[in-house]
């Protein structure tokens, strides 16, 4: 398979239970090795962590606990020849954390968040990673009086900076989210974290992750947010998915939904040699309908529709595109882009 110079990840939640807020789980577990040896087969090169995905209860263990089973992992995973792309605080499923993590009304919930996210850093030192993603999922309110929101937005400076200040070689990547699991979040778009990184300590040490979805959310264009983080060289990491409307948090799987915003998010990815930068990941869950011995294809899909418009990037005229973009000849680049993806080699 061509993969083009890119690598690819995805995490041990793209293959799920099939769980909904209607409903429950219409699939059996899949094991952490199995899913690792599908990640493998299916042709992709890192897996994404949670913290917990790597270190399983890790608020009841020990530093010494907590080292032994990362470096476990660590071994599990070079085995196989994969890596771990980044790990993440898994901060909005403690029962301490309904309010927040970062940003809630109680200082002992924040000392928590904070020594949770410690301990995040130290696994993925572990695991040989450098990237921490931060999803601040819990970070909002449901009505805006519950919190002060400029007290809020320092507060999550205060834990970015001293996270920074724990582990001198850690990266941070923000991904941003405008809504869900809270009402209305604080950092909803790539403006709002590529502003939090910048007043950091260290603003070369944070950067962003464009999840197609959220974008999508948030009203605005995955590639527009992609390209503003490009401009900046603060695109780290992505969450290639799709997104039917705004609705709840769908995941659904790379172009299935608008192929031409799939299109342009691999053109943007492609123009600005983001296969230098980062890795592509793909945050894609099987329907909920898929049988449990087919509940995979959602990841090969997904790869393949991302392959595939990378090579109809690559096939473009584009001293074309340029001359039509002088004579503002747009009805005949964008049929120059539909004829491009209607045709089936």
């Amino acid at each position: 398979m061509e993969k083009y110079g890119y690598k690819f990840s995805f995490g041990p939640w793209n293959i799920h239970e099939g769980a909904d807020p209607f409903g429950p789980p219409v699939r059996p577990t899949v094991a952490f090795g199995d899913k690792l040896a599908t990640l493998k087969e299916l042709g992709f090169d890192a897996m994404q962590f949670h913290d917990d995905d790597a270190v399983p209860d890790l608020d009841n263990l020990s530093a010494a606990e907590i080292k032994r089973q990362a470096e476990a992992m660590k071994r599990m995973l070079d085995d196989l020849g994969l890596v771990a792309e980044f790990v993440a605080p898994r901060l909005w499923e403690h029962p301490m954390t309904i309010d927040g993590a970062f940003t809630a009304n109680d200082p002992a919930v924040r000392a928590y968040a904070l020594e949770r996210t410690k301990k995040t850093a130290d696994i993925a030192r572990y695991l040989g990673t450098d990237l921490m993603v931060l999803w601040l999922a819990r970070e909002g309110t449901y009505l805006r009086e519950a919190k002060d929101a400029v007290r809020a937005t320092h507060q999550l400076l205060e834990a970015i900076d001293a996270l920074l200040e724990y582990d001198p070689a850690l990266r941070i990547i923000i991904e941003p989210k405008p809504n869900e699991p809270m009402d209305l979040a604080y950092i909803p778009t790539m403006g709002h974290a590529l502003a939090l990184g910048m007043q950091s300590r260290d603003p070369s040490r944070v950067g962003a992750l464009v999840e197609s979805a959220h974008a999508v959310l948030a009203g605005l264009d995955p590639a527009d947010e992609m390209s503003f983080a490009l401009a900046f060289g603060k695109l780290w990491s992505v969450h290639l998915n799709d997104q039917n409307g705004l609705k709840f948090d769908q995941d659904r799987s790379f172009g299935s939904v608008d192929l031409r915003r799939a299109f342009n998010q691999v053109r943007v990815l492609e123009e600005n040699n983001f296969r230098e930068v980062g890795m592509v990941g793909l945050d894609v869950k099987a329907l909920r309908t898929q049988p449990a011995e087919l509940a995979t294809k959602h990841l090969r899909n997904s790869l393949r529709v991302f392959l595939r418009l990378v090579a109809v990037v690559r096939s473009l005229d584009k001293t074309r595109i340029d001359e039509l973009r002088q004579a503002r000849d747009y009805e005949e680049l964008d049929w120059l882009v539909l004829d491009a993806l209607m045709k089936n080699e």
